[in-house]
């Protein structure tokens, strides 16, 4: 997600809470990875990553590093650095976890004060639906699907959690971003977050959970088919 567009709603952007130049770096190079700019087995070249961002290899090292950590690159000793295919097992763990936090948040925002937040969640669903049908739009619709997601933490002050969730979900939305330009996607992610407000301002703490387990279930249950659709994509 873009700096400016989680600042316009008083958030940070997840996963580059620092200002840094290798913060800057692993938050691009992350972000190309997960949208499939840099598709699996790309070769990471770290000469000229650090030409094109115009600065020393040291940075890009350690930017890099922290990809590693994630699973979303393998690194060569001494040779080259490359995408990792998508790993199933991941992405049903990241599922696990994110399901996990997120009910409980939204357990939580259902018996609370929740006006504010309520009444930002829907502005992100107006800013998707005006975008809904322009598939060139589908990066920034995304964008705006994190910031939906990641308001309701900030809405039991669980930021913190949002940000561990995001940084074990990299297959899990390399997942999503295969999934998203289906024929009727875009209108169920819709649906979904419609749902879940509703949940929310119903008070009602099972329905809530209910409706972001379905809202959050629907990509996962897809996998074997994605995965019979592009397999140079998996492990």
């Amino acid at each position: 997600m873009t700096t400016a567009l989680a600042e316009s709603f008083g958030l940070t952007s997840p996963l580059v809470q620092s200002g840094t130049t290798v913060q800057r770096i692993y938050g691009d190079l992350r972000q190309r990875i997960i949208t499939l700019d840099l598709a699996p087995d790309t070769t990471l070249a770290r000469n000229e990553l650090a030409a094109g961002y115009g600065v020393s290899q040291t940075p890009v090292r350690e930017a890099l590093q922290l990809l590693r950590q994630e699973g979303l690159v393998f690194i060569f000793p001494q040779s080259k650095t490359v995408v990792t295919r998508i790993d199933v097992p991941k992405v049903y763990e990241a599922h696990f976890l994110r399901l996990a936090l997120e009910t409980e948040v939204c357990r939580r925002l259902a018996v609370a004060d929740n006006g504010a937040i309520l009444a930002r969640a829907r502005s992100i669903i107006r800013m998707q639906e005006a975008i809904a049908e322009d598939m060139s739009q589908i990066a920034l619709f995304q964008e705006l699907d994190e910031l939906f997601h990641q308001t309701l933490f900030a809405g039991v002050g669980q930021t913190g959690l949002n940000h561990l969730s995001r940084e074990r979900s990299g297959h899990l939305e390399r997942i999503r971003r295969l999934h998203l330009p289906e024929t009727g996607k875009v209108l169920s992610i819709l649906a979904g977050h419609n749902d879940i407000v509703a949940g929310i301002a119903s008070g009602d703490p099972e329905q809530a959970m209910r409706a972001v387990r379905d809202h959050l279930s629907q990509t996962v249950a897809r996998v074997e088919i994605l995965r019979q659709e592009f397999p140079q994509y998996f492990a």
